[in-house]
């Protein structure tokens, strides 16, 4: 349906490891988004609440695109969690089977699904290859489909995610465009991460692309190419090969989840 004339769009909500998002399916249906009403659907309180928007769209060569926006309105750099919710969201309204490719802002990816109960899906991802990054011994600066800040801390007891992770992110001598934040913690061989996002500018309660950030993060400084990576409320995995400091097959997986379906009606 054309929200220009009737006011209204359907919608999904999914969550990949708590981080939230509407998808919307504009396969066959052209639909005009302003940045004042993807952040009055995003918003928490007036909307329907999420971390950002997800467009469905066709494609001239691939399964489809995904056209993703955070949760301030404005169409941002790629979404890891987003990446596999839209394939779970791809999935369950027809469109692909249990393996795809599509394209997004950073490229081409491949995905494959598998449906584990009614509204549960296992998605694994591919990603980037990582090619260069600025390693530091507490810190790494990486994109793995957005910008991201790796930093080493050693407790979470005296952590403010909120007001380090914004210092962070705005500091024009780490990135003039601003930087996604990571806080990673090797807890006796298990990495635990905290992630302030640009463009939502909190704490969300995971990450994709600060996941894989992460993972490369302790591959450098502790080892591996297979990590299990834990955020606040789920694990997701990473894997890649490791060839002369540069990262290739980077697969991304773990869980996806639809919520529910609606109708947003707006004036």
């Amino acid at each position: 349906m054309k929200n220009s004339i009737n006011q209204s769009i359907k919608f999904s909500k999914f969550h990949g490891a708590g981080n939230d998002f509407i998808m919307i399916n504009a396969i066959n249906d052209q639909i005009l988004l302003t940045e004042e009403l993807i952040y009055n659907m995003c918003d928490r309180r007036t909307g329907i609440g999420a971390d950002g928007l997800i467009i469905l769209l066709p494609s001239d060569n691939y399964d489809f695109k995904m056209k993703y926006y955070n949760c301030d309105g404005k169409e941002s750099t790629f979404c890891g969690n987003g990446g596999r919710c839209i394939a779970a969201f791809a999935h369950r309204q027809g469109i692909i089977n249990d393996k795809a490719t599509y394209e997004a802002v950073d490229g081409i990816h491949n995905v494959s699904v598998s449906l584990i109960s009614f509204n549960e899906y296992h998605v694994e991802l591919s990603m980037c290859d990582i090619l260069s990054y600025k390693l530091e011994e507490n810190s790494l600066l990486i994109d793995t489909g957005s910008p991201h800040y790796v930093k080493k801390i050693n407790n979470w007891h005296d952590l403010d995610v909120n007001t380090e992770g914004a210092k962070i992110r705005y500091d024009k001598n780490i990135s003039k465009d601003g930087v996604n934040v990571d806080f990673l913690l090797n807890e006796d061989g298990k990495i635990r991460i905290r992630t302030y996002e640009r463009g939502v500018e909190n704490e969300t309660l995971a990450c994709g692309t600060g996941v894989t950030a992460s993972a490369i993060a302790a591959s450098l400084w502790f080892g591996g190419n297979n990590i299990d990576v834990y955020t606040q409320i789920a694990k997701l995995n990473v894997r890649f090969d490791k060839i002369d400091g540069q990262f290739k097959n980077v697969i991304l997986s773990g869980p996806a989840t639809h919520v529910f379906d609606g109708i947003f009606i707006f004036a």
